[in-house]
C-alpha cells in the first residue's frame, strides 16, 4: 500500500504528518507514504486574527479539496483546527495520537505572573486572550500569526516580551526547552481536541477508514469527541472564545471547558463515569450563564 498524505507546508504540520506517516508505516508491512504539501487560505492570509476571519474551515478546505479530487489519500490536521461541522462526503478516523493538549508561556522575562505590568504577549488565539485577561487584565495582548519559528524570532527580536503557544507544537518540533510555563486547565482551557492529530478521508474509502478505525485509542478518541461536541453544541468557531478538555481520572471522566464572547466567559468544570453525562452538563451550565 502507497499513501498520499496532505497536509499543510509548516514545519510543524510536516512533522505531525511524518509522525502519522511513519506510525502507519509500523503498523502494515510493506506500507509506504509521501507527503503532499497543500497551501490552505490560512496559511495565505496572516495579516488578521483568526477570530475577525470568519472563515470555519481556515486550514483545511483547500486540503478536502484535494481529497475529493482523488490526489491525496488522507489528510493530518491539528484537530483544533477542523471546524465542527464535516462537510458531507469526508470522515474522520478515530484518534489515536496525542501530545501535550496545553497551552505553554515563552518568555525572556519570566514566568506569566511575574511579566512587568504592561508586558506585550503574542498570540492568535481570541479563546487564550480572552482567558489570559482574566488572570492579568494589566498586560498587553497582541496578534501574533505564522509558524512557530517566525513567531519564535518575533519573540527573539524584541517584538514580543513573551507568546502564548500550544505545548504539543513546540514539543513536536524539538523546541521543549524554550517553555517557560506551563498553563493548567484552571488557567488556560484548551482548544477543543489540541495536541490531537485528525486523519481525515473520504467518505468512499472505506476499506481504509475500517483499517485506521482498527489502531484507535478508544479512551483518547471518546475524550476528543467529548471536546469536539462541546464545539458543536454551541457552535463553536474561531470567532469566540470557547474550548474543552477531557481527561479520565480514577474512573471518572473530567471535563473543563471556556465558553464566552468578547465581554466575559464562563468555565465549568464536571466530572461522571459516563463522558455523556459530563458533557450535557457543561453545555447546559455554559447556554444558561448566556442565555439567563
Amino acid at each position: 500500500m502507497h499513501l498520499k498524505i496532505g497536509t499543510r507546508g509548516s514545519r510543524l504540520a510536516l512533522a505531525q504528518a511524518t509522525l502519522v506517516g511513519e506510525y502507519l508505516k509500523k503498523q502494515k508491512e510493506g506500507l509506504t507514504y509521501e507527503l503532499v504539501v497543500i497551501r490552505t487560505k490560512g496559511d495565505r492570509i496572516l495579516d488578521r486574527p483568526l477570530h475577525q476571519m470568519m472563515d470555519k474551515g481556515l486550514f483545511v478546505k483547500e486540503i478536502e479539496q484535494q481529497l475529493a479530487q482523488g490526489s491525496i489519500d488522507l489528510a493530518v490536521h491539528s484537530y483544533k483546527d477542523v471546524p465542527s461541522q464535516v462537510p458531507e462526503g469526508f470522515v474522520f478516523a478515530p484518534v489515536f495520537m496525542r501530545a501535550d493538549p496545553f497551552d505553554v508561556l515563552v518568555s525572556k522575562k519570566g514566568g506569566f505572573f511575574s511579566l512587568p505590568a504592561g508586558s506585550v504577549v503574542g498570540t492568535g488565539s481570541f479563546r487564550r486572550v480572552m482567558q489570559l485577561k482574566a488572570l492579568r487584565n494589566d498586560l498587553v495582548y497582541k496578534n501574533v500569526r505564522g509558524n512557530i519559528n517566525s513567531r519564535l524570532q518575533k519573540l527573539d527580536d524584541g517584538e514580543y516580551d513573551a507568546l502564548v503557544l500550544a505545548g504539543a507544537g513546540l514539543r513536536r518540533l524539538g523546541l521543549e526547552s524554550r517553555i517557560t510555563q506551563t498553563f493548567d486547565e484552571s488557567e488556560c482551557v484548551p482548544a477543543c481536541g489540541q495536541g490531537a492529530l485528525a486523519i481525515e478521508l473520504c467518505a468512499s474509502r472505506t476499506d481504509l477508514h475500517a483499517w485506521l478505525a482498527g489502531l484507535a485509542n478508544p479512551e483518547l478518541d471518546r475524550c476528543v469527541a467529548m471536546e469536539r461536541a462541546f464545539l458543536t453544541a454551541l457552535g463553536g468557531s474561531c470567532s469566540i472564545p470557547i474550548g474543552a478538555y477531557m481527561r479520565k481520572e480514577g474512573g471518572r471522566f473530567h471535563l473543563f471547558t471556556v465558553f464566552g464572547d468578547e465581554n466575559r466567559i464562563v468555565r465549568t468544570e464536571n466530572a461522571d463515569e459516563d463522558p455523556q453525562v459530563a458533557l450535557d452538563k457543561a453545555v447546559a451550565q455554559s447556554r444558561e450563564a448566556f442565555n439567563g
